[in-house]
């Protein structure tokens, strides 16, 4: 597989796509959320797998997101994320709440090919109340009373992430973070930025297959150095304390965000 531009990778999501975004402490590809910002790209349904966190921010920032369904949106040690707090307060978003184990269990739906997996955690919650699309009814492979919820089966249309590297095949190494295998085999397409390409085939060494998501599942590569800065990417590198700590200081307002964007989006892609 050939590897694309970045610039290219993002004018292949299509305005009011549902994306899929792993969080901060999984693989996420900070740098085709950058991209994305500079394309405009406009009404995107976000989908946090299961939590949001910095690439999401970034994003309502821009005034790309209409909707966020997700279990959280933070930025962790730095707080809550501001982007997301002020466009929720303006009314400017949709928040669909969600739990971690219903976004997974909706995604392993798709994945198996099936219609609908049921969930035993959310019996109780209030966050029922605000799901029609989830089914409550009784087990029937249970006593009357055993009431189960049955969760449908979610397809996202584009998935997206960062990995350390793929192969000259297409073949993309997750590592131990085999959550992102899941979301690539429940999406229409997977987007995968990655620090680098090798020669070889993953699948061939017993060191490397069981990380590894095969191509079938892989619909573009793009190259991105650092794509996952300034979170943490394996062992590659560390998550950035100090910088995340200053964008959550400076985007709190509208006019900090327009500067840090200004720098940190722009400004870096018109110098590379």
């Amino acid at each position: 597989m050939t590897p694309i531009s970045l610039e290219a990778m993002a004018a292949s999501v299509p305005d009011g796509a549902l994306l899929a975004l792993p969080p901060d402490n999984s693989l996420p590809s900070v740098a085709l959320a950058r991209a994305l910002i500079r394309r405009g790209a406009k009404n995107l349904r976000l989908l946090g797998v299961p939590v949001s966190g910095f690439a999401t921010d970034i994003l309502i920032g821009a005034g790309c997101v209409v909707e966020v369904q997700t279990s959280a949106v933070s930025l962790g040690e730095a707080g809550f994320a501001p982007r997301f707090t002020a466009a929720l307060k303006a009314g400017r978003i949709t928040v669909r709440d969600a739990t971690c184990p219903a976004i997974h269990t909706m995604l392993q739906a798709a994945e198996k090919g099936v219609p609908f997996m049921p969930l035993r955690g959310l019996i109780g919650s209030d966050i029922l109340a605000n799901r029609p699309d989830w089914i409550v009814q009784q087990n029937p492979f249970g006593p009357p009373g055993d009431v189960i919820v049955l969760l449908p089966a979610l397809s996202p249309d584009v998935a997206v992430f960062h990995a350390a590297m793929a192969d000259s095949f297409g073949n993309v190494w997750l590592g131990r973070r085999r959550e992102c295998a899941t979301l690539a085999h429940a999406a229409q397409r997977a987007l995968v930025t990655v620090e680098r390409v090798v020669e070889g085939n993953f699948l061939e060494d017993e060191r490397l297959a069981s990380g590894t998501i095969n191509a079938t599942y892989i619909s573009a590569i793009a190259i991105a150095e650092r794509g996952a800065q300034p979170v943490a990417l394996l062992d590659e590198y560390g998550f950035d304390a100090a910088y995340v700590s200053e964008y959550a200081r400076m985007a709190k307002t509208d006019a900090g965000f327009a500067e840090w964007m200004a720098r940190e989006v722009f400004a870096q892609a018109a110098a590379a």
